[in-house]
């Protein structure tokens, strides 16, 4: 039978139930985020991915999302998705040890190495499992790992789960790393960095960075997330733009960003990729990636081979927006890629000013901590590849008139 799309259902929720005695706690907590101006909202989308959003039934121009290079909704990524779930179905329906590893999970296993210029790659089912299940693999107790201060989520909490010592660099502090690197006795030393940073828009310095791994005989790690389909003459990353693959070992990264599907995987030397499998817990212990996420991925691979300007039209177009915004007098730190944050302090400032960009059309969502430090909240403007110049420069215009 061949496959068929259908529109989703609409939902209706159950009646709400009153919170039992063990959990009263939890309306306290939620008090207290309030009186913070902390509580997140949850918005509802429909529709796919795009230039625009339909959010809680408001169209606005997206800018709040990670599909950089408009794949997301891309048909030819939805064909792709289709054609995999129908050919090995709509779940993976094992862990990739037993019988969850697919043909189409292979394929982009090959399509990954090659991006990256790798040997292999393991697939997880999200990138924040593949950093934490990762880091916990290559370090633990009598072990060090050396983190950035603006590294991910995703990475605090895998050095956290490795019980190795953690020891904290301020934010792209190559000298403060070395100190704290060359100052150990530990077993082995992980030198960790987010490669383009999410909340930041900064790239990481790494080629001192690599530099300083080689030195002190340190692994190094870095975060790709943000930078992967974006950067480098391949498009693989800023890892590659920089010139340092051969000495970064270990890259991790995600499909749910640039490359318009779902997933995270990481990339490195087939000996390391066969220890992986046999150490990290969310790849040994999981259900494999969905074949549909696969099969996408594998097909936004192939089209930023073959879609180069893509990347290159969106870097140039940050750039005259990172360059409008400072010539305003806005606050956007050392954002220097298609991440720009709008610094404007206080929490409920930045609520204010995403109300009102939301107002003029435009989907800018506040970030405030934890996301970001204290004092330290933003507007995160995410810019994609379908935005045009037109739609820039009224964004632009619209920051400028609700934040300065």
């Amino acid at each position: 039978m061949a496959c068929q799309i259908e529109a989703a259902r609409p939902a209706s929720r159950p009646h709400h139930q009153p919170l039992p005695p063990s959990l009263s706690w939890v309306e306290e907590e939620l008090e207290a985020l309030a009186t913070a101006e902390l509580l997140r909202p949850r918005r509802l989308r429909t529709g796919r991915q795009a230039g625009t959003v339909s959010l809680d039934g408001r169209s606005l121009v997206n800018c709040g999302a990670n599909d950089y290079l408009g794949y997301a909704g891309d048909p030819r990524l939805v064909k792709a998705a289709a054609k995999g779930a129908c050919s090995e179905g709509a779940g993976a329906g094992a862990s990739p040890l037993v019988s969850g590893h697919s043909q189409i999970h292979e394929a982009l296993a090959v399509s990954l190495a090659g991006l990256l210029g790798s040997d292999d790659a393991l697939i997880f089912p999200s990138g924040y499992a593949a950093n934490t299940a990762t880091i916990a693999a290559l370090a633990g107790p009598g072990d060090l790992i050396v983190s950035d201060a603006r590294n991910h989520a995703s990475i605090i909490d895998g050095c956290r789960l490795s019980r190795a010592e953690v020891a904290i660099y301020p934010h792209r502090d190559v000298a403060a790393a070395a100190i704290l690197l060359t100052a150990s006795t530990a077993r082995r030393r992980l030198l960790v960095t987010d490669s383009l940073f999410s909340m930041d828009g900064t790239i990481a310095p790494l080629d001192d960075l690599a530099t300083l791994a080689t030195e002190t005989g340190s692994m190094l790690l870095v975060d790709e997330a943000h930078a992967t389909g974006l950067f480098g003459a391949r498009g693989s990353g800023l890892v590659e733009a920089a010139g340092v693959e051969a000495a970064v070992p270990i890259r991790i990264g995600t499909l749910s960003k640039a490359l318009g599907s779902a997933g995270g995987f990481v990339a490195g030397h087939r000996r390391l990729m066969e220890f992986l499998r046999h150490r990290a817990r969310a790849w040994m212990f999981s259900t494999a990636h969905p074949p549909a996420a696969a099969a996408a991925a594998r097909q936004a691979i192939d089209l930023i081979a073959a879609e180069p300007h893509r990347r290159q039209e969106l870097n140039a177009r940050a750039a005259v927006f990172r360059q409008r915004l400072t010539d305003a007098g806005l606050a956007i730190g050392n954002a220097a890629a298609q991440i720009v944050p709008v610094i404007v302090g206080e929490p409920g400032r930045a609520m204010a000013a995403a109300a009102a960009l939301a107002e003029a059309g435009f989907f800018v969502p506040a970030i405030r901590p934890p996301s970001v430090p204290e004092g330290e909240s933003l507007l995160r403007v995410s810019l994609s590849w379908l935005h045009d110049d037109e739609t820039l420069e009224r964004l632009a215009s619209a920051i400028i008139d609700h934040v300065r």
